[in-house]
């Protein structure tokens, strides 16, 4: 169990970079490890970067990590923690897929930070268990993987598996496993040491609330976009939305345009497009697919759409997945 007090220590923790890996979540998990160590002067954990073939391994911002070893050089021992990030779904390598299911088979500790949570889907070593992934990959992961309970919760810690979204989300949940196998003075101590505090629950919400998102606080108007973003797939008419806001729609049109500069059936469809542009850089699934998931009947209103939105066609997206782009103001459409 991921939390239970160590047989032996040090406690071992392998760390896998995978091509493009994030380098937050990365450093979130190890620095409290060295503080814990350094406050208490005495190794209670040991750590190891590996990568695949033993390879250097660039990260999303481009800093090179030298590797300690390849996937066999791994202590038997050892937490595992699959550290990935950008275009996952491109670095599900076979060799490493092959080697978490043997892992998983002799009952290792199995874990991942930021998008890692999907390549260990891709093995099968969470089926029957809670996870969670970056909020922006939750959309991606939950049309892939339908069958796995992913939560959306900062981090999540079921028997030999463990997860956290990503940023310091990380960081929290090693405080967590310090507190279960140390204490929670400990975890403490080395939470003030790196300045985060307090220590955040697993169960908090990875994301801003909508009020803060939106920078408004009108409560229809926090009412209507949840709706909204719950129901992306078969989006509601205007005039459903205004009725269940207790609104005219007029009204409702009224709301959008003072508090959003925008029509209710621009600021959906916006919101569809947007889950519609995750999916297309972070799954593999078709664009026909991506179109019905965000509630586009019509291929060929879908592109009309997208391309008015970000300036180029949803094929056209899947060529350049690292373009930094603005939606373009594109005419104003009505929900298909």
């Amino acid at each position: 169990m991921f939390t239970d007090k160590p047989r032996e220590l040090p406690q071992r923790v392998a760390l896998i970079l995978v091509d493009e890996f994030t380098m937050m979540p990365v450093t979130s998990v190890i620095e409290p490890l060295r503080l814990a160590n350094r406050h208490v002067e005495r190794e209670l954990y040991q750590w190891s970067v590996h990568s695949i073939d033993g390879e250097p391994v660039r990260a999303s911002n481009g800093i090179v990590s030298v590797a300690q070893g390849e996937l066999d050089d791994i202590d038997n021992h050892a937490y595992v923690v699959v550290c990935s990030g950008i275009d996952v779904h491109r670095h599900c390598d076979k060799r490493l897929i092959n080697w978490l299911r043997k892992a998983a088979r002799k009952g290792r500790d199995i874990g991942a930070v930021c998008t890692g949570a999907h390549i260990l889907a891709a093995a099968g070593v969470l089926d029957g268990y809670a996870c969670t992934i970056h909020w922006e990959n939750l959309p991606g992961f939950s049309e892939a993987f339908p069958e796995i309970n992913a939560t959306g919760s900062l981090f999540e810690i079921d028997r030999d598996r463990f997860s956290s979204a990503g940023g310091t989300a990380a960081l929290d949940m090693m405080l967590s496993l310090i507190a279960s196998q140390h204490g929670p003075e400990l975890a403490s101590v080395v939470a003030e040491m790196v300045l985060h505090s307090p220590i955040r629950h697993h169960s908090e919400h990875q994301r801003m609330s909508l009020p803060a998102r939106i920078g408004a606080r009108h409560p229809k108007l926090v009412g209507i976009i949840e709706e909204m973003e719950n129901n992306l797939e078969e989006p509601l008419s205007p005039s459903v939305l205004a009725k269940q806001a207790g609104l005219s729609t007029r009204q409702l049109e009224r709301l959008f345009r003072r508090y959003l500069d925008r029509s209710p059936k621009r600021y959906y469809l916006e919101l569809r497009l947007k889950k519609a542009r995750s999916l297309l850089l972070q799954t593999d699934l078709s664009v026909i697919n991506v179109a019905l998931a965000c509630g586009f009947s019509s291929p060929s209103h879908f592109s009309k759409c997208y391309r008015a939105f970000y300036n180029r066609t949803p094929y056209r997206e899947r060529g350049v997945p690292y373009a930094d782009k603005e939606g373009a103001a594109g005419a104003e459409e009505t929900v298909g």
